[in-house]
């Protein structure tokens, strides 16, 4: 979903072209507008804008000013001024600028759609990046990445603190050809794809395609380095350019919004949809590894499995780690916890059964055996008792008491049965998850049909990623996001035009809308007459 800002200091110009395009393709267009260059400037710092459709002349910032800005926080976004004949004059000064094209207010709303669905073309035709890829594929030396990558997923499992100092650190950078700087913080970025049935490439051909895709589109404002990592997942450790406007909020800002385009790119020409998670701040190096496992356990705990979205962690990690004797079995178990607290049972039940089947093993050792049925046995106990199923599962105490079974292989038929009631009880409660989100979202929506409820505005308050919220709304109800908010404001102005004496503006203020124009074309458009004529044929029944 690409996303579109109208700006014009002329309201009834504003609104009328926000109405037009906000109900022209919901699907493919999320349209916001502002009614001044410092507003549309606060859009802009709070998500990623691909389309701006402005005038070139208002008060105070212009609208050159403003293009200016905007190519230097969001270098990929497009540009179309809109303007009368009298600014011919700037019309050159536009045209020099690149990504910018120039309208006449005159050439009508017919003129301005076709060229945003030109703009459109362009913008996904460009995230189609197979040239990019062949030419990576040539110029890389295999030898040299292989270096590099070994030495980066070293470092997501073992801190860099046997350096004495930085300089070393650097001088370890510099030799693999790592342009990072040992002195400044990094962003970790961890990309896990699902791959479609049928797909041609093999997933090492994959995750290189991604890793080139999303290094080509993060590399205007950022030094990286990426990795596969040993689940298969990709991994980017990225750094600001230096002399950018690239203020800690901005660039995290910058990397969500560019993710979302990465994840464009991959459907569009791989047709492989990826989740993000990333660092909302710079970690220090020394606090790579938590950091890199905060990250996975967010992806365990998204809502749902194979959807594309884009998770930030905004919160520090605490501090913990798993003594090195026992860190093999038990990591396999907290990554078997994750999978189940996420819902993804088949990779649930494949570490599950990789644990028992070396369980039955005939020539483990005593100690192992029971090490590694503890382990299983109390990870399912202390989830049954943290889900309230302690009398689901049959003999559950008995869990903890290997010596209560006849042999093993009864314990491990207990082992099954605890597991299988998990989930099936994590999938019975997975709808319920997913109808609670959205009944909390439309309770929102109706008790403040006055406030903004912009999809930025509705996304900050839920915590979701602005496009992922559109499509889960979408998905989840069978209607765009846009159409509920339109139809619960004319559904409440309908209830106050008959029940009370307010004015038509008055109610346009409290259903949401400054202006009463735009709320009696919209309150037109969708039942076939103004507020007024309705009001009055209330009246007449």
């Amino acid at each position: 979903m690409y996303r579109l800002l109208i700006v014009d200091d002329e309201e009834i110009i504003t609104d009328s072209l926000y109405e037009t395009f906000a109900g022209h393709m919901p699907d493919r267009l999320d349209v916001c507008k502002a009614y001044s260059a410092a507003e549309a400037l606060d859009w802009m710092r709070r998500s990623r804008i691909d389309i701006v459709l402005t005038d070139i002349r208002m008060p105070g910032i212009s609208g050159l000013e403003l293009t200016e800005e905007i190519q230097t926080r969001w270098p990929q976004c497009r540009v179309i001024f809109l303007t009368g004949h009298s600014d011919f004059d700037y019309a050159y000064r536009a045209l020099q600028m690149p990504n910018v094209r120039y309208l006449l207010k005159t050439e009508g709303y017919d003129k301005v759609m076709t060229v945003i669905e030109q703009v459109m073309e362009e913008i996904r035709q460009s995230h189609s990046m197979h040239e990019v890829l062949e030419k990576s594929r040539q110029m890389t030396s295999r030898l040299a990445a292989l270096h590099q990558e070994e030495y980066v997923r070293k470092l997501l499992q073992d801190s860099p603190s046997a350096h004495s100092s930085s300089m070393e650190l650097q001088a370890e950078l510099v030799s693999r050809n790592i342009g990072l700087q040992a002195d400044s913080p990094v962003y970790l970025v961890l990309g896990r794809f699902n791959t479609p049935p049928g797909i041609e490439e093999g997933p090492n051909r994959l995750q290189e395609s991604v890793r080139i895709i999303g290094s080509s589109l993060l590399s205007e404002h950022a030094i990286y380095i990426s990795v596969t990592d040993h689940y298969g997942d990709v991994v980017w450790l990225l750094q600001p350019k230096t002399g950018k406007n690239n203020a800690e909020e901005h660039f995290s800002t910058y990397i969500e919004g560019t993710l979302e385009l990465v994840q464009e790119a991959c459907m569009a020409s791989l047709d492989v949809s990826i989740a993000f998670t990333l660092s909302g701040r710079g970690c220090p190096w020394s606090r790579i590894p938590r950091q890199y496992e905060r990250l996975r356990l967010l992806q365990w705990m998204k809502i749902g499995d194979g959807v594309s979205m884009v998770l930030t962690d905004k919160t520090e990690g605490t501090a913990g780690g798993t003594s090195k004797e026992s860190v093999r079995i038990s990591s396999r178990i907290d990554v078997m916890s994750g999978f189940l607290e996420s819902g993804r049972f088949q990779p649930f039940y494949d570490v599950f059964e990789e644990l028992v089947t070396e369980l039955q093993q005939q020539d483990l050792t005593m100690e192992r055996a029971m090490e590694t049925y503890y382990y299983l046995a109390l990870m399912l106990y202390s989830t049954c008792n943290r889900w309230g199923l302690r009398q689901n599962v049959p003999d559950q105490p008995s869990l903890l008491q290997l010596s209560d079974f006849t042999c093993m292989k009864e314990a491990v038929h207990h082992l099954y049965c605890a597991a299988d009631e998990l989930v099936h009880f994590k999938r019975s409660n997975e709808e319920e998850r997913v109808n609670q989100v959205i009944h909390t979202l439309c309770g929102y929506i109706r008790d403040n049909l006055e406030k903004d409820l912009s999809l930025v505005r509705l996304a900050e308050l839920n915590h979701f990623n602005p496009s992922y919220l559109s499509r889960f709304f979408k998905q989840e109800t069978g209607i765009n996001l846009s159409e509920f908010i339109d139809d619960t404001r004319i559904r409440r102005a309908k209830e106050l035009l008959c029940n009370s004496d307010l004015m038509v503006r008055e109610v346009a203020l409290q259903v949401g809308y400054e202006s009463a124009h735009s709320f009696t074309r919209l309150f037109k458009k969708l039942t076939g007459m103004t507020p007024q004529e309705y009001r009055e044929s209330v009246l007449v029944r």
